[in-house]
């Protein structure tokens, strides 16, 4: 089997409800490009992917892929991933990590569709649902982000994780909101999006300490391993961290050699792909830490996500960014959450994703070859 060609077809994503999650992301909406990628073969077998999110436009990845990348796996056997992977990563300077990311992505989904399998059972599988939390946007008041949680927990969703207003005080005070509204014995997590100097993460890893919270997450810059290591030692909430720099496998050593995180982070878009989470995956599991997938920043992607999460022991949620408006997009029957809280695995060939054709093909603004 060949790759006989890639393109991407760059279609419009309009509507997108004004969001705000971190300074990162600075607040956006209103209209966007995703960018559906596919990869042809000479046996008729296609493998597709997603690239971009409602800030992150697919246009602005698109034509680098086209010029660095397909050069690269045009020609080549597509079952040939770990090979065509490490060609990609040499390349690493003159592409986005999103771009190798999708790629990859599509790499699988050919592979899941010549076996007859979802990827996941293709990587082996672990398990067939998981649980979800709800991750809220930046909210107005601290009421708003205590009636957001409880609503998500009447519903039966089994955890909240908060991106506050990253001002410590008012972090601390949305904290305190969120527990009062949902009890004790639910499950909160605080992302603090790389917000605080080291005293001040000192001081909000404290209070949340006190008030039971799950985990705390990036609470730091995203490569100041010096502090987190210092934060570590004073602080007995598990730390998260690693989802950024947006970078590759070997980006974790560190972190790792260093002490300086409990758990390890990532997801498709950001880390190259799944193998790169796969791998990363189970090097945390043989020092027994967990990897917790990060959401993916689009439908698909976020699908690609949940194949690494059904065929790994180390990852205990999947994550759910809201508002569902400025994530979910492109796929006639998206991920749900069911009663119990849980999500199931996806069960066709590939990514077995229901990808809606015709929505692209209504907003298609261009074709990239």
């Amino acid at each position: 089997m060949k790759i006989t060609d890639l393109t991407l077809t760059l279609f419009a994503w309009d509507e997108i409800p004004g969001t705000r999650y971190a300074a990162h992301t600075g607040r956006f909406g209103g209209s966007s490009q995703l960018a559906l990628l596919t990869l042809s073969t000479d046996q008729g077998v296609e493998g597709h992917a997603f690239l971009g999110s409602a800030y992150n436009p697919a246009n602005l990845d698109g034509p680098m892929l086209i010029h660095v990348l397909k050069p690269i796996v045009m020609g080549q056997d597509p079952l040939d991933r770990e090979r065509l992977y490490q060609a990609m990563w040499k390349r690493a300077r003159a592409v986005t990590v999103r771009a190798i990311g999708a790629i990859d992505i599509a790499l699988w989904d050919i592979a899941g569709k010549v076996a007859g399998l979802p990827i996941h059972q293709l990587l082996g599988s672990y398990r067939d649902s998981v649980p979800a939390y709800a991750s809220s946007q930046v909210l107005d008041a601290p009421a708003a982000y205590g009636e957001q949680a409880q609503g998500f927990k009447s519903q039966g969703w089994q955890a909240y994780k908060i991106h506050p207003p990253t001002q410590w005080r008012d972090d601390i005070k949305v904290c305190e909101a969120v527990r009062r509204a949902v009890g004790d014995d639910y499950t909160v997590m605080l992302d603090s999006t790389w917000s605080y100097e080291y005293a001040d993460a000192l001081r909000v890893g404290r209070a949340i300490e006190q008030l039971g919270f799950y985990w705390y997450e990036d609470p730091l810059a995203d490569a100041d391993i010096y502090n987190y290591v210092k934060l570590k030692q004073k602080l007995d909430i598990p730390i998260m961290a690693t989802e950024y720099p947006i970078a590759g496998f070997d980006s974790y050593q560190p972190w790792i050699t260093e002490r300086a995180t409990d758990f390890l982070r990532g997801d498709v878009a950001v880390k190259g792909g799944i193998t790169t989470l796969v791998k990363t995956a189970h090097l945390a599991e043989a020092f027994h830490m967990r990897y917790e997938v990060h959401h993916g920043g689009n439908s698909l992607n976020n699908v690609a996500n949940l194949h690494v999460i059904m065929a790994i022991k180390n990852c205990e949620f999947f994550e759910v960014l809201l508002p569902d408006a400025a994530q979910k997009y492109g796929l006639a029957a998206d991920i749900t959450v069911d009663g119990a809280g849980l999500v199931h695995a996806p069960t066709g060939p590939g990514l077995g994703a229901a990808i809606d054709f015709e929505l692209i093909k209504k907003k298609t603004v261009g074709v990239l070859r």
